[in-house]
C-alpha cells in the first residue's frame, strides 16, 4: 500500500476559508454503498432513523496560538507560540524562530502571562506558564487567537470570528488545539430536530493534536507511525453505545476524531469498554471496524492518514469514487468545507 495511492489534484479554490452559514446549510455529500446522492447537512433529519447514534467528540479548541517577546539586557525579539499538548511539567509548543530561544529565557504573551522556556528540543519547547488552572484558561483566552490549520493560516491570519466559528456548539473539555470539523457543521436547532426525530447523541472525548497536521512521509504506509492523542469514553458513554448496537441502532461517530476512539475503547467483539487514555491507532484499508457503522466527516488532505481511514471504511475504490463527485461537483474541502456522509454496505467489516 503506496502512499502514492492516495494522492489526488485539488484545485485551490475548493479550499474553504470560512465556513458556511448557518452551520447547517453545508453541503452533504451522502455515500451508501455505490449510490451517491448531493445533499446538505439540514437534511440529517430525512437521512437519519430512529434509534441511531451520534457520537459527538466534545472536546473544547484552545486560541492555542501566542505571539509573545523575549528580551536580552535592551534587545527585544519576537516569538510565535503553537502549544501543542499539556505535559506534567508544562506545554509543548512550536517556536518561530526556534533556533533563536533559549532555555531558562522568559517568553512575555500579555500583562498577566508569560512563561519560562524549561526544555528545548530539535523540534519543539517545554513551556513552563507563571499561571494554573482557571487564571491560566482566562489569560490565554485573552492573549492567544484560534490556531487555524496551515492551509487556512497560509491564506488569511485568524480573527474574531474564527472563536466562534471553529469551536463546536457542544465544546466542553479544553484541551484541544485543533477543532473535529465533522462537528462544525452542527448548531442548536439541528440537534433539536434530530432529538425530535428519535435520533440519540453520546458524548465522548478527543483532544485532537496538532500531529493530525503532520504529514506522511513513508511511502508504505502501514510502516507510519501515528501521533498519540488522549481520549476518553466514561462508562455512561459505552453503555449507551453499547444499548444501540443490541438494539439494532447504527452507530455514527460524527468525524475521525470520534471514530478513532470509540474503535479504540472497543474489544474485538464490538463491546466498548470505559477508555481514559492515549491513542495512537491508524486505521487504514484493510481494519476491521468493531463498532463504527457509519461516518460523518469532512473531505481530507491528498496524503493523509484521514484519507486512508475513509478508505480503511468504503473501500480504496469506491472511496475514489466519492473524491471524484466531490471534485467535479465543487465540494468544499478541509476544516471549514462540507461535509460527507459514509455508509458502508457492509457495517462493522
Amino acid at each position: 500500500m503506496k502512499l502514492s495511492d492516495f494522492d489526488f489534484d485539488l484545485p485551490e479554490a475548493l479550499i474553504a476559508t470560512r465556513p458556511a452559514k448557518p452551520r447547517p446549510s453545508a453541503r452533504l455529500l451522502l455515500a451508501e454503498g455505490d449510490r451517491i446522492s448531493d445533499r446538505r447537512v439540514s437534511d440529517l433529519t430525512d437521512i437519519l432513523r430512529p434509534g441511531d447514534r451520534l457520537v459527538l467528540n466534545n472536546t473544547k479548541v484552545l486560541p492555542a496560538r501566542l505571539f509573545g517577546t523575549r528580551s536580552r539586557g535592551d534587545a527585544v525579539a519576537k516569538v510565535e507560540i503553537t502549544l501543542l499538548e499539556p505535559r506534567p511539567t508544562g506545554w509543548r509548543a512550536l517556536a518561530k524562530p526556534l533556533r533563536k530561544v533559549q532555555v531558562g529565557e522568559v517568553i512575555r504573551f500579555s500583562d498577566r502571562l508569560s512563561a519560562v522556556v524549561a526544555a528545548k528540543s530539535e523540534t519543539d519547547l517545554l513551556l513552563a506558564f507563571t499561571l494554573t488552572g482557571a487564571d491560566f484558561d482566562a489569560a490565554l483566552a485573552e492573549a492567544g487567537v484560534m490556531p487555524l490549520p496551515p492551509y487556512i493560516a497560509a491564506k488569511r491570519a485568524a480573527d474574531d470570528q474564527d472563536r466562534t466559528d471553529y469551536q463546536t456548539v457542544f465544546a466542553r473539555h479544553s484541551g484541544a488545539v485543533a477543532a473535529p470539523t465533522a462537528s462544525l457543521h452542527f448548531d442548536e436547532d439541528l440537534l433539536r430536530a434530530l432529538a425530535a426525530k428519535g435520533v440519540d447523541f453520546t458524548e465522548v472525548t478527543l483532544h485532537v493534536g496538532a500531529g493530525t497536521f503532520l504529514p506522511v512521509k513513508v511511502e508504505d504506509v502501514t510502516t507510519h507511525r501515528m501521533h498519540a492523542e488522549w481520549g476518553r469514553v466514561t462508562a455512561a458513554a459505552a453503555e449507551e453505545i453499547n444499548a444501540t448496537r443490541r438494539a439494532g441502532g447504527r452507530v455514527i461517530p460524527v468525524g475521525t476524531t470520534a471514530l478513532r476512539l470509540i474503535e479504540s475503547a472497543a474489544d474485538e467483539n464490538g463491546l466498548l469498554h470505559p477508555f481514559e487514555a492515549e491513542t495512537d491507532i491508524f486505521i487504514y484499508p484493510g481494519h476491521r471496524f468493531r463498532v463504527t457503522d457509519a461516518l460523518m466527516t469532512n473531505f481530507h488532505l491528498p496524503k493523509s492518514t484521514l484519507l486512508m481511514l475513509v478508505a480503511a471504511l468504503m473501500g480504496k475504490a469506491r472511496i475514489d469514487r466519492i473524491y471524484q463527485h466531490a471534485l467535479r461537483h465543487e465540494y468544499r474541502f478541509f476544516s471549514y468545507g462540507d461535509a460527507s456522509l459514509l455508509i458502508p454496505e457492509s457495517p462493522r467489516c
